[in-house]
């Protein structure tokens, strides 16, 4: 859901000047490698790469591919993943400035050709770690239910029976099991009898343990919970779709956007910035907006009933002659 917000906003390219009472911003023509930073894939794979990097790890890393003859500027840029990248002066999950001896898969590469995006909050992989770790548990113990035809139990022996080895045990066990995934119908004889657990899904809490951990992690991201559909009393609401991609935008994708869009303006010359470019997306609230506020009854379609009938002009009177 963030990637997406960050992978389809184009970059703007601005100066600012001083008027005296506040700076303005001065829109100029974009750079080519604005529009495709990377020439061999599109700008929104890129981006919402990057985007996906710092959420989960903290950090993302550009690789500069290739730089003008004049400037000595960066033109295009590579996207590294950062699971690929290694820092030696800096472990994390705690980072804290630009790193002096990057490594990708291994291999030394010079810091200069480098675009390090430094998220200002440590990644999901390591502040959600255990919220992450809970949840897969929780997704697991939901599979072996959907898994499983039949309820969980135990096999056990009737007292009349001799006692069977703990590998006689298990075999059965295995060919119960098999037997009830083939077939729907299972058979055993008089020294077997089938118990089954009282407990399911409901009674573990597995259905609520797994809502309040869609909760946690929608707060370690910053998306409101109703926007994934987590229903929370007392929770934030919305009441139409402007106000919840407006929502999206300032809780989750803002400070993402913002971290890209800074560090990217660190490439250009002095006094020059970049920005997302957010008129497409508010012009689609505005038109959202316009659709909500537009009068009801200017919508409606005629009500049924006769057409009226055309009186033609009447004739003019012919003087007697």
């Amino acid at each position: 859901m963030l990637t997406s917000v960050v992978g389809s906003l184009n970059l703007k390219h601005y100066t600012e000047q001083w008027t005296g009472e506040e700076y303005e911003k001065i829109y100029i023509e974009v750079e080519p490698w604005m529009v495709q930073p990377d020439p061999k894939v599109t700008r929104n794979f890129i981006m919402s790469m990057t985007a996906t990097d710092l959420m989960m790890r903290g950090r993302a890393t550009w690789y500069v591919t290739s730089r003008s003859a004049a400037t000595g500027r960066p033109l295009s840029f590579q996207w590294l993943p950062q699971a690929m990248v290694t820092f030696l002066d800096q472990l994390g999950p705690q980072w804290f400035g630009f790193s002096d001896s990057p490594m990708f898969n291994g291999v030394a590469i010079r810091p200069e050709d480098t675009i390090q995006f430094i998220a200002p909050q440590q990644g999901l992989l390591y502040a959600g770690a255990r919220s992450i770790t809970t949840s897969l548990k929780l997704d697991q113990a939901a599979e072996r239910f959907a898994s499983t035809e039949i309820a969980a139990g135990y096999l056990q022996q009737t007292d009349a029976s001799e006692p069977m080895s703990s590998e006689d045990l298990g075999e059965l066990a295995a060919a119960w099991a098999n037997a009830r995934r083939v077939s729907a119908v299972g058979a055993l004889n008089s020294a077997v009898t089938w118990k089954e657990f009282s407990s399911d899904p409901s009674k573990l809490q597995l259905v609520e343990s797994r809502q309040f951990q869609a909760l946690e992690l929608s707060r370690q991201t910053g998306i409101p919970a109703y926007l994934l559909g987590i229903g929370v009393p007392g929770s934030f609401t919305y009441s139409n779709a402007q106000q919840a991609r407006q929502d999206l935008y300032l809780f989750g994708a803002k400070w993402i956007l913002d971290v890209i869009a800074e560090t990217l303006s660190m490439v250009l010359p002095r006094g020059r910035f970049v920005e997302f470019d957010l008129d497409d997306f508010l012009a689609e609230n505005a038109m959202i907006e316009d659709i909500a506020t537009e009068d009801p009854a200017s919508m409606r379609a005629p009500a049924p009933g006769p057409s009226p009938r055309m009186t033609p002009p009447s004739a003019p009177d012919m003087e007697d002659s």
